[in-house]
């Protein structure tokens, strides 16, 4: 066989594995329906990302063969808790929730954002990265669901009825709380932390049923807080985390194409995530307050207050005094020592349960 010949057909031998491959590739996903829970329904997170994520972008980007329905947990009579407790019943297949609100089944819920600890949302990106996978270990072993994303909303910040000029004017006060980390920081200045869903804040607020709540300087003005919570303090307590994760049984049973198409795109939905959190903090701060042009509707009122030196030393103390130690306690020495390696070497802070 002259060279020339032999030339040719190694050109057809790898032009041939070429188009197998690109064969394969190019092999339609099966059929495929997801029942999706997703987070809270009123937010731009909700409405702009994760709901046209479901229902439009994973059928497009299928062509067809991956469907969801989606539903978020609060229209489903839900309070936040339970979510992942059902997920794991297998009442649905994938769902989205605060890990804020699931601290009380499992403190390593808090800890990628434990009330002071990441000032800044570049800082919690990093700290929520480090601990993921030990998340990713006890998730699948303890709760037997497949984590899929985390992300969270916009600075958590303080919606008041009266004026509080910092931290220190706590004392006293009722404050709505989601989760332990956030009342362990309220305490710490003799206010109480109060447990209360969603949807019931803004009522209370009006009745003085609570003083002041927490909630995203976005999700606070989408909720209309502002109509009884009269003064914004827009220290960043912590990040609102959230997880999105399927049912262990429901993923080990998906194809193996199926799998890795849906880790991918959710994966860009995750980073679309943090970047709407990055542009609408500020955002936030304007539409509640009307210092700065509101895209998402009429300007509120609300008086902002100013940060104080005073007020980024009081949460750190607030950290390391009680958020922090109470934290490592509930959590144990296993899950401590777990922290200690990877989040506290970001903000370099050693936690013991002891």
């Amino acid at each position: 066989m002259n060279s020339s010949l032999r030339g040719r057909i190694a050109v057809v031998a790898v032009a041939s594995v070429g188009l197998a491959f690109a064969a394969q590739a190019a092999d339609p996903l099966p059929k495929t329906t997801v029942n999706v829970v997703g987070n809270l329904g009123i937010t731009t997170q909700y409405k702009d990302l994760e709901a046209p994520f479901w229902t439009h972008k994973i059928p497009d980007a299928s062509d067809g063969a991956v469907t969801a329905k989606i539903k978020p947990w609060n229209e489903m009579g839900l309070k936040g808790p339970e979510v992942f407790r059902l997920l794991r019943q297998g009442l649905f297949d994938i769902a989205t929730a605060q890990m804020g609100h699931m601290a009380g089944d499992a403190p390593i819920n808090d800890a990628t954002d434990l009330a002071g600890v990441s000032p800044t949302i570049e800082v919690f990106s990093q700290v929520t990265q480090a601990f993921r996978p030990e998340l990713e270990r006890y998730y699948e072993k303890e709760f037997k669901v497949k984590l899929l994303g985390l992300w969270s909303f916009q600075a958590q910040v303080l919606y008041c009825r009266e004026q509080i000029r910092g931290l220190a004017d706590l004392k006293g006060k009722r404050v709505r709380t989601s989760g332990a980390s956030q009342s362990d920081f309220i305490e710490h200045f003799g206010g109480s932390g109060v447990s209360m869903a969603f949807g019931e804040v803004q009522q209370a607020l009006a009745n003085g049923v609570i003083d002041c709540a927490i909630t995203g300087t976005l999700g606070g003005y989408k909720a209309k807080w502002f109509e009884s919570a009269k003064f914004l303090h827009p220290l960043p307590i912590n990040w609102g985390s959230s997880a999105q994760a399927a049912n262990l049984a429901f993923w080990n049973k998906l194809p193996a194409g199926v799998q890795s198409f849906l880790l991918a795109q959710i994966k860009t939905l995750e980073a679309d995530v943090w970047e709407q959190n990055r542009r609408e903090n500020d955002l936030g701060i304007a539409c509640n307050t009307g210092t700065a042009p509101c895209s998402e509707g009429p300007a509120a009122k609300m008086t902002l207050s100013t940060v104080s030196e005073s007020d980024l030393a009081l949460r750190k103390e607030a950290l390391l005094k009680t958020v922090l130690p109470r934290w490592a306690k509930r959590c144990g020495t296993d899950c401590t020592a777990r922290w200690n390696a990877t989040v506290g070497k970001v903000v370099n802070l050693q936690a013991s349960p002891n």
